[in-house]
Parts: structure tokens; sequence; C-alpha cells
């Protein structure tokens, strides 16, 4: 019987925006290997970005896969290249990693035979493509700001001296908030004028 360590990952924003959770990815990886008659070592579940391996239980999995003998063959499942990493530069260095311990790594919903050469550019569109649409949903996120802003209303939270209020047709708009704001405005008036109270 083939064996294999599950690997579980997502992080907050994710979970939020996309509907990820760890036990419906636990759920379809054990489902996964029940139909495929491999036995689950272990599973590690991790709450962490991928843009880097710097991740509490992929050390931890790491650290077992380096334990076992190096004759032995292993295997890291997951669902989708991107909970195995977000970074082209990283994936391929780690995937070289693994290959020194003897050890696979493979998406379930999208398996690539790693041992043909052309599999590697279908590999980098795994990675690359949630990374562009991070960035382009970044850059979306800004741009709508901008322009809620150059409208009047006021998406983000209240500087200081300020609240958040939605007016009555629903448009978030800053107030004044007392006392602060007059103490705020009293402190840049002694300011322009160049008055700094000595504290001591």
């Amino acid at each position: 019987m083939k064996t294999a360590y599950l690997y579980i990952r997502v992080s907050t924003d994710e979970q939020k925006r996309r509907g990820y959770s760890l036990p419906e990815q636990e759920d379809r990886l054990l489902k996964y290997c029940e139909n495929n008659n491999i036995e689950v070592k272990d599973i590690y579940r991790e709450d962490f970005s991928a843009k880097t391996f710097n991740r509490p239980e992929w050390k931890k999995l790491m650290t077992v896969i380096k334990s076992k003998s190096s004759k032995e063959s292993k295997q890291i499942l997951f669902i989708k290249w991107d909970r195995f990493s977000r970074n082209i530069e990283y994936a391929y260095e780690m995937l070289g990693i693994l290959r020194k311990y003897k050890t696979t790594a493979m998406a379930i919903d999208q398996p690539l035979d790693l041992s043909v050469p052309e599999s590697t550019v279908m590999l980098a569109v795994y990675l690359s493509v949630p990374e562009a649409e991070n960035s382009r949903r970044a850059l979306n996120t800004a741009a709508g700001i901008h322009r809620a802003k150059l409208m009047g209303r006021y998406p983000n939270k209240a500087p200081f001296g300020y609240i958040n209020t939605i007016t009555m047709e629903g448009k978030k708009i800053i107030s004044l908030k007392q006392p602060e704001a007059d103490i705020l405005g009293w402190a840049f008036q002694q300011l322009a004028k160049n008055i700094i109270i000595d504290k001591h």
C-alpha cells in the first residue's frame, strides 16, 4: 500500500474571500486516499501564508521527511499547487529539496508527472495564476478606495479626531469626533505658529 502525508493550508484572508476551509480540504484528501488505497501517515494543518516555506506546520513536516530513511519513498498530497506555494522560485527550490529525500509532492486537483520536462510549464502556470490574481485584486482594491475618496466617501478606518459614519443615502463618510478633533486642531495651530511645548 502507498503512503502519504497530507498537507492542508489556508490563510485567514483566503478563507474569508474564497471559502477555503481546512476541514473541506482534509475531507477531500482523505476520500482521495481511500479511493486510491493510500495510507495516511499524518495530517498537517496550516493557517499561514504561502509566500515562503517559513511556515510552522511545513517545518514540522520537513523534520519528519528528513528523519525517514533516504531509501523510503515518501509522498505529500495537497488539493492544489497554490496550497504548496505561491512563489515559483521557492516552489522549484523546495521540490529539489524534496527529491533529495526521495519525496514527491502532488496536487490531487492538478496532477502532474514532474519527471516529464514539459510538466514544469504547467506547474509554473498553476503557481503563477493565483499570485497574479492576488496582485490584480490588490490593484483593484487600491483603485476602488481612491475612487471612493474622490467621490467623498471614506471606506478606511477614520483617522484620529474623526469617526466613521454613514449618511441616510448609505454613503460612508467621516465626521469630527470630539473632544479629539478640537485637541488635534489646537495642536496643528500651535505647530503652524512654530510653538513647541516642552513636557518637562
